[in-house]
């Protein structure tokens, strides 16, 4: 009996529920996917996503991250993701002056002592470590550091959540996430326009003070559209990663408890943990690209003129990358091939090092608070988003 042909499908329940059994298929069957009724290209092994990645001037961003948006080419606000070069080097340049070492070092009391705060509001006997825990805390510490008054932190993360979700079949964005999207913008929309009145030491109020080359040479201030957008997706970014990433870490350590033993006995792993957790369960999928021109990779040819899905996560899972690609091991050799669980390339993530710093100090402070636990997983929840795996719910029961 001859196998199906293999169907990818981004909006798929069956693709939302386990994407990793289709990513095998795909790289073993069709490692160049394409997709006849939506006309759109896939990559999931790990030469040709990385390959991908680096070549930004053949796979465009300009045009959106995702299949609705770059198919129909109406970008909704001026953001660094949906930017190439020249704009997204100047941009990137500037966000990378608030992502500096010493600015990610500042915020380390302030992770400590929200999820000191968290931690310590929950009960042992019913903890949901996504809604208790790894969700409140990451909006409160990038939301901070844009200046977002205490009051509308915890609604940015509803935004957000709001604005990625899909339905099963769902492409394009249905009213709901329109409305996230407009009720987000508009928000930030007018704590710019606050904040030009009253400066403060914050994200936004620098960005309003910062210049940047403009299309001639000359250098320009940033609109409050461009500030909009960049705060809009700092927060959205620095919400969702940590949020999710935290929560399949208590999954995958309940399925494989001689790795979070490993962490009990020797804190000093806990750095390389949170690497193979981005590359086995990372949060972000995929990201979609625009190809310019024909180009050849590895595995064969994309013809010019597609949208093309740059399958990260299915990349960090290839055998002909990695040893055991399909094992969780947080001993794993590093050095073997690059991580692409936040990126890679020029659009690689601007808060990565927050990102993992957040990740790390959240294990620590679990390893403390539950160094025995049970996963309730008749009570998992996955979320069905837009290029986001990771759970909603996540129950768990500390033991004694």
């Amino acid at each position: 009996m001859t196998k199906p042909h293999v169907e990818f499908n981004p909006v798929a329940q069956e693709y939302f529920d386990n994407p990793y059994e289709i990513y095998k298929r795909m790289r073993d069957e069709a490692p160049i996917y394409y997709d006849e009724r939506e006309d759109f290209y896939a990559l999931t092994r790990h030469a040709d996503v990385a390959a991908a990645f680096k070549d930004h001037e053949s796979f465009s961003s300009a045009r959106g991250c995702d299949l609705g948006m770059v198919r129909s080419g109406d970008v909704p606000q001026k953001s660094i993701i949906f930017m190439d070069p020249p704009d997204h080097r100047h941009m990137r340049s500037l966000l990378n002056k608030a992502f500096t070492p010493r600015a990610i070092q500042a915020q380390r009391e302030t992770v400590i002592e929200l999820i000191r705060h968290y931690l310590g509001k929950a009960d042992p006997e019913h903890f949901d470590v996504v809604q208790d825990f790894s969700g409140p805390f990451p909006v409160e510490v990038i939301t901070r550091m844009a200046g977002v008054p205490e009051d509308f932190r915890q609604q940015v993360r509803l935004w957000i959540d709001t604005s990625l979700h899909r339905e099963p079949g769902q492409i394009d964005w249905s009213e709901e996430n329109q409305k996230a999207n407009v009720d987000s913008g508009m928000y930030y929309y007018g704590l710019v326009q606050e904040r030009r009145q009253n400066p403060q030491d914050d994200m936004i109020s620098r960005l309003i003070a910062a210049e940047i080359p403009g299309p001639d040479g000359e250098l320009r201030k940033l609109d409050d559209i461009e500030i909009t957008g960049f705060t809009t997706l700092l927060g959205g970014a620095g919400a969702e990663t940590v949020t999710k990433l935290v929560g399949s870490a208590m999954v995958e350590f309940a399925r494989h408890p001689e790795q979070w033993q490993l962490l009990l006995d020797d804190r000093s792993r806990i750095p390389d943990a949170v690497e193979e957790l981005l590359r086995y369960v990372g949060p972000v999928q995929y990201n979609v690209r625009y190809s310019v021109r024909e180009v050849e990779l590895p595995s064969g040819t994309i013809p010019a003129n597609k949208p093309v899905f740059l399958m990260g996560a299915a990349a960090n899972r290839d055998p002909r990358a990695f040893d055991d690609a399909e094992t969780f091991d947080v001993t794993r050799d590093r050095l073997q091939a690059q991580n692409l669980g936040l990126g890679y390339g020029i659009h690689s993530c601007l808060g990565a090092a927050l990102a993992r710093m957040e990740t790390v100090l959240a294990l620590e402070h679990l390893l403390d608070f539950m160094p025995r636990y049970e996963v309730d997983f008749d009570g998992l929840q996955r979320v069905n988003m837009q290029n986001v795996a990771g759970y909603h719910h996540v129950p768990v029961k500390v033991l004694k």
